[in-house]
């Protein structure tokens, strides 16, 4: 826990005033958000240079493909790391390397010695801390904050996700326009740098973790049981897993369902791409300022529900505005979805396993390039709008599925 940590429910500023009063937890949730911030500025920027370099969608695609893969093939073994070995360093190392690598493509774009290999092995590096985000950086922000503000206290830090998602691509756009490649990784690893400070600044656990019985895949396993055999957490992987492949995906097309259904300019469609992250920064807002209520599977999949039915809506929608709104209201249902993944896990896994276990849900995450392939596939053949429609469709029916086995079960 954060030292000096104010719990009165009397001090000024309610759950987040008590938040941000507690050090260990407000310097977690600045990294958090430096990091995650630059990461965006990070993958836009490369993603213009590669293709103002190669003209190929396919290499484009490379690029970011190798940032999301460390998740799919490194998320569980990153959070049975994070049981074994002292959070802190871990957190320090994983900043570390993402200031290394945003460093390393600053100098060799500024030396005109850049490749898109330079940027794929600098994407899996960074990919490797967003791998360890989950387990390691979210597990030590809910550990941080007071017990009884848990729920404000994620839903504060994914509120604040949500905000980097929309500004980070902004700003990594602009820098690029208006100074190269350069002058926005250099710019990326000082803030990585800046993250770094905060990072060694979070106060050292009083004594060393107790080592695991057994190596880390049968802790894997073991976290893989507990999760599986408790609703709550299964339904956490349940639909992390539908909304990564099937909704969020979405993003993916965004710019071609855009100019093809609105004909809207490049402005237009950035906008149109900040609406569901706008949502759900207005939704973890109110959620961190609301009525304090414990964990429950209820918000979880209501929001990710809602999420579904709205983007069907937006596939459907013929007005911009509309689009817009919709995509906008459903991210109050994603806010709900991202405090509550964290939130349940918190709350109803063993605390030796917590890391694990969010470990876990890392990999789930890390499928979602199933999704972005499947629906650039679809728009490739049927357009953008159908592709869209079809996904969500298949995300509500599982989803339906999933929720009719477990009231069975």
């Amino acid at each position: 826990m954060g030292g000096n940590a104010i719990t009165n429910p009397a001090v000024a500023g309610g759950a987040i005033g008590r938040l941000l009063r507690t050090p260990d937890y407000r310097r977690i949730w600045m990294l958090g958000g430096i990091a995650n911030a630059m990461r965006w500025l990070e993958m836009l920027a490369a993603s213009l240079w590669t293709f103002e370099a190669t003209g190929s969608t396919l290499a484009v695609a490379a690029v970011s493909m190798m940032r999301a893969l460390p998740m799919l093939l490194l998320g569980a073994v990153a959070g049975a790391l994070a049981e074994r070995m002292d959070r802190r360093r871990l957190l320090v190392a994983l900043q570390a390397s993402s200031a290394l690598g945003a460093g390393a493509i600053a100098l060799l774009a500024a030396s005109s010695l850049l490749e898109p290999w330079h940027l794929m092995g600098q994407g899996f590096l960074a990919g490797l801390a967003w791998a360890g985000e989950m387990a390691t950086r979210r597990r030590m922000a809910a550990d941080a904050a007071p017990a009884e503000d848990l729920v404000p206290a994620i839903a504060l830090d994914t509120m604040t996700g949500s905000t980097t998602r929309a500004i980070g691509p902004l700003l990594g756009g602009a820098l690029f326009q208006w100074l190269g490649l350069a002058p926005a990784a250099g710019i990326a690893c000082a803030f990585h740098l800046v993250a770094l400070g905060l990072a060694l600044r979070v106060t050292p656990p009083e004594r060393p973790p107790a080592p695991s019985s057994g190596g880390p895949l049968t802790g894997i396993v073991e976290a893989a049981r507990v999760a599986l055999s408790t609703q709550a957490l299964r339904l956490v992987l349940i639909v992390t897993l539908v909304m990564n492949i099937f909704a969020f995906a979405y993003a993916a097309v965004l710019p071609a369902f855009g100019a093809m259904a609105f004909a809207a300019s490049g402005a237009a469609i950035g906008l149109l791409a900040a609406a569901e992250p706008f949502g759900a920064l207005l939704g973890g807002l109110w959620i961190a300022l609301g009525r304090r209520s414990p964990p429950g599977t209820l918000p979880l999949v209501a929001g990710s529900t809602l999420f579904l039915l709205l983007l069907f809506g937006v596939a459907s929608s013929h007005s911009y505005p509309l689009a817009w709104g919709l995509l906008a209201l459903g991210g109050l249902g994603t806010a709900r979805f991202a405090a509550m993944q964290t939130s349940l896990v918190m709350t109803s896994a063993p605390a030796e396993i917590r890391s694990r276990v969010l470990g876990l849900v890392t990999t789930c995450i890390g499928t979602s390039p199933i999704g972005v392939l499947s629906i650039g596939a679809l728009a490739d053949g049927f357009g953008p709008r159908f592709a869209i429609m079809v996904m969500a469709g298949l995300g509500l029916t599982v989803m339906v599925l999933a929720l009719w086995r477990e009231r069975r079960a």
